[in-house]
């Protein structure tokens, strides 16, 4: 092993580090050094919808996995479950250096993207103002202020998984081989499997090129060597996820991601519905944000009437009419772009300036990978306004109809964006400033500077205004439209100087051949670039008391609730509750929840007959009828309390509760679920039970009038009842059917579960007394789990095997 040089191999590295902890520290400072915490809506939701398997695991030491506090009951796959990956977690410990959970996510996103880049040979002080760029870019700051955590560690480890990718093809297999083995463990741990299924398209883009290229140079012997060596790798590192996945996947088929059961075997759809899947979708013009963050005027929720300097604010000063000054307030908000709700995906004017220098200097081979690459998580980013290619991709290509939120495919875009960029600077360093170099870099400043000029000059000839402003009074709607414009201008100016002074550092640093520490000041130009940006929509606003954000403090309607101390559900019937709060299932067993996975059938019982019922059930309750039995749905769910306020006089106890079980008289027989459910809205479930007989064969059996049935234990991965009857009996169960993993016993020995109601579980239970037992013991937690952890520490030993002999073979 050659000597080390400390200033060459060793001081860069820690001044990346060091840089990295720094912009970390200073960027989340109110958590490091005031005790707060960033106020997430989606994990204030997580904290209520994961209660009871979080306390489950701390009172038993073992996993719940099943949800029973949020839509009646559902998998845990997406919720909280721990896994026998544990290992892989602690790479991920050491790699953020022990930085607290979220933010470690974003510092992560520094480590990886540099590794990135040094494994493209990149120049390390180059690589550090790159990384941040990467890391502070208003995407990833913006999703993790609304809680996508799970989103933003998944983005964080895709260069990593890149980097380990391109060593391999580089010449560097064995590194290569322990980078991508424990970057695909890492990245897939993050448990996002719609960033992975971005990443994957780079990745195919990336081998796409690579073999082109190999063809080329007479290379293909190599191309697949490299390649085979690599896939063995990746399913290693993706075993480490297998019962994750395999949970997942087969849960997926039963949600709203799946085939419905409802339509008709020739017209069901596997996968989202397009008016859901394509419910947000960038406007053809927005990727110009990723330039100019207010070209459409920002974040929809920046208000102008807040800013007393605005002209908004003084118009509606000066109408003098207070209640019509109150109405308009709403209409004040600075986006007019085509989405009812967006916050810019600013990539920086300083990466939109270096990209452009990539595209004139970098390797050919880079720019044939990268700019389809870029192109792509744009048009994918249009969804239904670039319809002919997005709907053609949702209807042919695997796994594309599962995933929602199609604006966040720009992040492929934003990925590619420093890369290309640090790519053409490091070869227009390596070339120098000759006549034609200088010739292009000119041309580049002029085409990024003079599109930002363009835009300063003739901002008049945008409309400023969006869909349903024409009918605002037309004093108001001028001043609307002058506050947006002076907002448009303002960011063009700002984009054109940050350019202009990179063009000028660039170029005399390229001419005048200045010294490695002017790297230092582009690093800094980037990360003021990118983070004043961020602090339009992070700031400390946005942090609260860490107590804020642990329990939600009790209402008297919990409280009030929470006295009976039976096992029953809550239905919280404030509007819009049941698919979009999990705080009720923070403190009660609830109906509603809030998940972008819920239970397809679930679904259904709501649009179909739980919504109805409700409706009816208000009406009839505002008219003084408080009788809930003509409510069959409502009384199968076992909802005892519906609440539709935090004070107790707001909570409503429903007597006709079915129970968590009981004895029905009959069955009525159905031939399909359409015809199940339709059955079921009209249906006395106390007595009746609905059952498809297309999909289950119901046992003859009696009625007992006085027989019994009741729940001695309820957990989340366990249900055990006692009955009493004179009469073999059909039982059933307030708790939601799913076919995979539950189990149930009848004194020990297994008995087959029946679907009934649409959504819930029966048995066939014999006369005389009996113990039930229901078991859930899902197969990719109880087989998956053995085989994630054998690949644990399988990847585990080829990381550091590689990274121990590639630093014996000077290969690092």
């Amino acid at each position: 092993m050659k000597k080390i040089n400390f200033a060459r191999h060793v001081l860069p590295h820690l001044v990346a580090i060091a840089a990295f902890l720094l912009v970390t520290v200073v960027f989340f400072s109110p958590f490091f050094f005031d005790n707060k915490v960033l106020s997430q809506y989606d994990i204030q939701q997580w904290e209520g919808s994961s209660k009871t398997l979080r306390d489950y695991r701390e009172a038993t030491g073992q996993e719940g996995l099943w949800a029973d506090n949020m839509f009646s009951g559902m998998p845990a796959y997406l919720i909280n479950l721990h896994w026998s990956n544990y290992g892989i977690g602690l790479l991920k410990r050491v790699l953020s250096l022990g930085l607290a959970h979220p933010y470690a996510n974003i510092f992560i996103a520094f480590i990886s993207y540099y590794i990135m880049l040094l494994a493209f040979r990149v120049r390390p002080y180059l690589a550090i103002g790159a990384a941040i760029a990467f890391g502070l870019s208003s995407y990833m700051i913006v999703g993790l202020a609304a809680g996508h955590n799970g989103r933003i560690g998944a983005i964080a480890f895709m260069p990593l998984v890149i980097a380990g990718i391109h060593l391999a093809y580089s010449g560097r297999r064995l590194l290569g081989l322990g980078i991508t083995t424990a970057a695909v463990a890492l990245q897939l741990k993050e448990n996002h499997l719609q960033v992975t299924f971005y990443l994957l398209l780079i990745v195919l883009i990336y081998g796409l090129v690579q073999f082109i290229y190999a063809l080329r140079e007479k290379k293909v012997a190599g191309f697949f060597a490299t390649t085979a060596m690599l896939l063995p790798a990746a399913i290693i590192g993706a075993c480490t996820f297998i019962g994750q996945l395999w949970g997942v996947t087969e849960y997926g088929a039963y949600t709203i991601r799946g085939k419905s059961d409802l339509a008709a075997p020739s017209q069901a759809v596997n996968g989202l519905p397009r008016s859901y899947a394509f419910d947000a979708n960038n406007g053809v013009w927005e990727p110009f944000m990723m330039l100019m963050p207010n070209f459409y005027g920002g974040s929809a929720a920046n208000y102008l009437v807040r800013d007393q300097k605005s002209e908004v604010y003084q118009a509606l000063t000066r109408s003098g009419d207070e209640q019509t000054a109150n109405q308009l307030a709403q209409f004040t908000s600075a986006y007019w772009g085509p989405q009812s709700y967006t916050v810019p995906y600013y990539a920086g004017a300083t990466i939109i300036f270096l990209f452009a220098v990539g595209l004139a200097f970098a390797d050919r081979k880079y720019i044939w990978w990268l700019v389809p690459a870029a192109a792509l998580g744009i048009m994918l980013s249009w969804g239904a306004n670039f319809s002919a290619f997005n709907y053609f991709l949702f209807d042919h290509v695997p796994g594309f109809n599962k995933f929602r939120s199609v604006t966040f495919a720009l992040i492929i875009t934003l990925f590619t964006l420093p890369l290309l960029g640090v790519l053409g600077v490091e070869k227009l360093m390596d070339t120098g400033l000759d006549k034609a170099a200088k010739k292009k870099l000119l041309i580049v400043f002029g085409a990024t500077g003079g599109l930002c000029l363009l835009f300063l000059l003739f901002a008049g000839a945008f409309d400023f205004t969006r869909e349903g402003e024409e009918q605002l009074p037309s004093w108001f709607i001028g001043a609307l439209i002058d506050d947006r414009k002076s907002l448009f201008r303002g960011d063009a100016f700002r984009s054109l100087a940050f350019i202009a002074a990179l063009f000028i550092m660039l170029y005399f640093a390229v001419w005048k051949k200045v010294p490695a520490g002017f790297y230092a000041f582009v690093a800094i130009m980037i990360v003021f670039d990118v983070s004043l940006v961020d602090r339009r929509y992070l700031t400390k606003d946005n942090y609260v008391r860490k107590r804020e954000t642990t329990a939600p403090e009790m209402t008297p309607a919990d409280q009030a609730i929470r006295q009976d101390t039976s096992y029953y559900r809550v239905y919280n019937i404030q509007p819009g509750a049941f698919t979009s709060e999990a705080r009720t299932a923070h403190y009660h067993y609830s109906v509603g929840g809030y998940h972008g996975a819920k239970l397809r059938r679930y679904q259904d019982l709501y649009d179909s007959c739980l919504s109805q019922q409700t409706v009816a059930l208000i009406q009839g309750i505002r008219a003084g009828d408080l009788n809930f039995r003509p409510y069959g749905v409502i009384n199968m769910l076992n909802i005892k309390y519906m609440m539709y306020g935090q004070q107790a006089n707001q909570v409503i106890p429903n007597g006709s509760a079915n129970g968590p079980a009981w004895f029905v008289r009959e069955v009525k027989k159905t031939s399909s679920p359409a015809e199940e459910l339709a059955t079921l809205c009209d249906t006395d479930t106390k007595v009746t039970a609905v059952v498809n007989t297309a999909a289950v064969t119901v046992p003859e059996f009696g009625y007992d009038s006085a027989a019994t049935i009741s729940i001695v234990t309820h957990k989340p991965p366990y249900l055990k009842y006692q009955s009493h009857a004179a009469q073999n009996g059909l039982a059933v169960f307030s708790e939601i059917y799913y076919a995979k993993g539950w189990r149930a016993f009848i004194d020990g020995k297994e008995a087959p579960i029946l679907p009934v109601n649409y959504v819930l579980r029966a048995l066939a239970v014999p006369a005389g007394d009996h113990t039930i037992e229901f078991r859930y013991e899902p197969a990719p937690y109880v087989v998956g789990n053995k085989v994630m952890m054998a690949s644990t520490w399988l990847t585990v030993l080829i990381l550091l095997g590689s990274l121990g002999w590639s630093l014996r073979r000077e290969d690092v």
